[in-house]
């Protein structure tokens, strides 16, 4: 009772729309909630009542409902806008509320180009607001413990990172959009997770070279949804029995950061029979293996005569300490856990939006702003563009607009061409 809070609107009531909203109920749980959920916006009326009736259910209160993104932007009681729309729309939902001085934590990916991104970037800067990108998985405890492992010399000099993940169906994944090249498929929408992971553990990326694919050509709709939240069953109703492909499921890329490490990346939802991660740090003196997401496994560390799990490691890392809200929705100095996915998944979704507002309120950057979104991006596209221009890509010259031959029919479809 007393905090600050930004009144926020949730614009986009469909099943990560809904998921978000689970998640500032995660926040209020903490007892240190900085936001309220004040409007929900939803270009489909049944989709904003959605929203609106979880709101209610959750928090005891009905929130304003919008069904044009021009009300949001008039309203005066809303300070800040939660972006969980259509990746293809982030920058045409963004872009007039930061210019009409609304800030706004936009999901990931930023944008489904570089030039999306960027121009979500000028108009923050415009409205001199904040633009912050969801990116939820560094928020997991055992990536804070394997970042702060990294930060305390523990490995000594880094020399590689391996991030593999492959194995799957040719089911769809989630929805159909995912699939197609002009909506942002799936090699970004869930890699760009994975880019933003290693830029995390080993800073910003200087090189890439590599390759995107697409391993499934037509993928098939499953047999039930995922999760059976209202608007995913919703969405499973309406989805077509089959899918074409039209963009890359696939991403295999060598990064070299500015650091000097390297590391090998890889993604191929795809391939029967085996389904394997693995996500490995390697140095002069040791090697970490970090378990993966969302599942509360524990960090391995392994020095010379001595192999360290969770919290054993704790020891070497002097001062290591999770922040406040992280504390309170997982345990103090928690460095594993076994809980149920919605909770984990609403807890980084907590943690996230805890940091957003607390930017807004202090006046300083979110720890995932819009930069570090769109290099998430640019780490997937440098591997698009590497393979169809047959040479390594800088990150300055991706940036830079220099090299964006792949995304060029993708821009022109935006408005950015």
């Amino acid at each position: 009772m007393g905090r600050a809070r930004i009144p926020l609107c949730v614009v986009g009531c469909g099943g990560m729309g809904q998921r978000h909203i689970l998640g500032y109920k995660e926040l209020e749980k903490s007892g240190i909630s900085n936001v309220e959920v004040v409007a929900v916006c939803d270009v489909r009326e049944e989709n904003a009542q959605l929203g609106a009736r979880e709101v209610e259910r959750l928090f005891g209160r009905k929130p304003m409902i919008f069904t044009d993104l021009d009300q949001v932007i008039g309203n005066r009681d809303v300070a800040a806008v939660d972006v969980v729309t259509d990746p293809s729309t982030h920058h045409a939902v963004a872009i007039p509320c930061l210019e009409a001085g609304k800030h706004a934590l936009v999901e990931k990916p930023l944008g489904i180009t570089i030039r999306a991104c960027q121009a979500m970037i000028d108009a923050a800067k415009r409205g001199s607001v904040v633009l912050a990108t969801a990116e939820n998985l560094r928020r997991d405890i055992p990536n804070r413990l394997a970042r702060s492992i990294l930060d305390h010399g523990l490995l000594g000099p880094v020399f590689v990172m391996f991030h593999n993940a492959f194995g799957g169906t040719d089911r769809i994944i989630i929805t159909p959009w995912r699939h197609l090249k002009e909506k942002g498929a799936i090699g970004l929408d869930m890699a760009v997770h994975y880019t933003d992971i290693v830029q995390y553990y080993l800073g910003e990326f200087d090189e890439i070279y590599g390759c995107g694919l697409i391993a499934e050509p037509i993928r098939r709709r499953a047999p039930q949804p995922e999760l059976q939240l209202e608007s995913y069953l919703e969405r499973f109703r309406r989805m077509p029995e089959t899918v074409e492909a039209t963009g890359e499921d696939s991403v295999i890329a060598l990064y070299r950061m500015k650091s000097g490490a390297m590391v090998q990346f890889t993604y191929i939802p795809s391939g029967r029979g085996m389904n394997h991660f693995d996500r490995t740090v390697h140095g002069r003196m040791g090697t970490m293996v970090a378990p993966g997401d969302r599942n509360g496994r524990p960090v391995i560390v392994r020095l010379p005569g001595q192999e360290l799990k969770g919290k054993d490691i704790l020891p070497l890392l002097p001062g290591f300490q999770l922040d406040e809200v992280t504390e309170r929705l997982f345990g103090p100095r928690a460095v594993e856990y076994q809980l149920p996915f919605p909770a984990i998944d609403g807890g980084h979704l907590a943690i996230e939006m805890h940091d957003f507002a607390a930017a807004i309120l202090a006046g300083r950057s979110p720890e995932v702003n819009g930069y570090h979104g769109m290099t998430a991006v640019a780490a997937i596209y440098g591997a698009y563009e590497s393979a169809r221009i047959g040479r390594s890509v800088k990150m300055a010259e991706l940036l830079s607009g220099e090299i964006r031959g792949y995304q060029e029919e993708i821009d022109a479809a935006l408005g950015f061409a």
